[in-house]
């Protein structure tokens, strides 16, 4: 049984998009794009109370979060594990459970450990949404949702001609997870993967990808190229030599901008370590799209909440 979905097929969780069927990610789209032109659902959600349970730090998701279920009218509860019984021993379900007793309808979740959220998702009450704001290193829904919007945006929704490349740290990268879910679901022409042997993954997250260790080559001709991270934080071990080394062989600068196509696209989801994955020409100029997916993210969350909770 999909979880994401109840008895009459309708959205119940968003957990991931691996096991989103396309028209249920192009619905999501076309619904996030009217809220980005401007469209507006009045107390689409009057009266839902909407938790963001973060056990992990945020500002971006949470913020956008925050300010989605607030454009839809709803009651929004701000957890912060830092400062709640989890400090005392409380275990994240009780946790969940005991703010699900409070009445509250809708879950926005972040934790460090995969699978965590689909954990808390089995516990969920009938009418209780849980919805993925990013779990260790396996989903980063909205983010590809997000992604995949100022995509269409820029170029827009017939994918099975464009080439994109995702560079960097995909390891460690929820976000990439997500993004190689969707730009396969969407019929992308051509997805590339490059980055350091060591920061590649070996599981099978990369089938149907043309892999290359070579960013100059990676680049040729892309339509766009979605940078990601260094993910220290998740490092276990010292997977890259230095700084320095990273920026010279996979650093985006102008220089190398240049080998993509005229009109190619930059893309970041942030938050973005300068001087190391890109340069400040590159993030700064006109070719990058990062402010606009940051704005994206308050559409597409306004769509995701509207699906699961409306």
């Amino acid at each position: 049984m999909n979880p994401h979905n109840d008895a009459d097929g309708r959205l119940r969780h968003l957990l991931d998009l691996e096991r989103l069927v396309p028209a249920q990610l192009d619905a999501l789209l076309r619904r996030a794009q009217v809220f980005a032109a401007g469209g507006e659902a009045p107390q689409a959600l009057a009266g839902v109370a909407v938790c963001t349970l973060f056990f992990e730090p945020s500002t971006r998701t949470r913020l956008s979060f925050q300010l989605a279920a607030q454009r839809l009218g709803a009651h929004i509860l701000n957890f912060d594990a830092s400062t709640s019984s989890a400090t005392k021993g409380e275990t994240d379900l009780d946790t969940f459970r005991t703010i699900q007793a409070m009445g509250v309808r809708g879950f926005v979740v972040r934790h460090k450990a995969d699978g965590a959220v689909a954990a808390l998702a089995a516990a969920a009450k009938t009418g209780v949404a849980l919805l993925n704001a990013g779990d260790g290193r396996s989903h980063h829904p909205t983010q590809g949702l997000l992604d995949m919007l100022t995509l269409r945006q820029a170029k827009g929704e017939d994918f099975s001609k464009l080439k994109v490349v995702i560079v960097g740290d995909v390891k460690h990268s929820r976000v990439a997870r997500s993004d190689l879910h969707a730009l396969r679901k969407l019929g992308c022409g051509e997805i590339r993967v490059c980055g350091p042997a060591a920061l590649l993954p070996d599981d099978g997250t990369l089938a149907g990808c043309t892999v290359t260790h070579d960013f100059d080559a990676a680049l040729d001709g892309v339509d766009a190229a979605m940078m990601l991270r260094l993910q220290r934080e998740r490092m276990t071990e010292g997977l890259v030599d230095s700084l320095d080394d990273y920026h010279r062989d996979y650093g985006l600068t102008e220089a190398r901008l240049r080998r993509a196509a005229p009109d190619a696209i930059v893309m970041h989801p942030g938050p973005m370590n300068r001087g190391v994955e890109i340069s400040d020409a590159v993030a700064d100029g006109p070719h990058s799209r990062v402010l606009a997916q940051v704005g994206n993210g308050v559409a597409v969350r306004m769509a995701a909440l509207e699906a699961l909770l409306g």
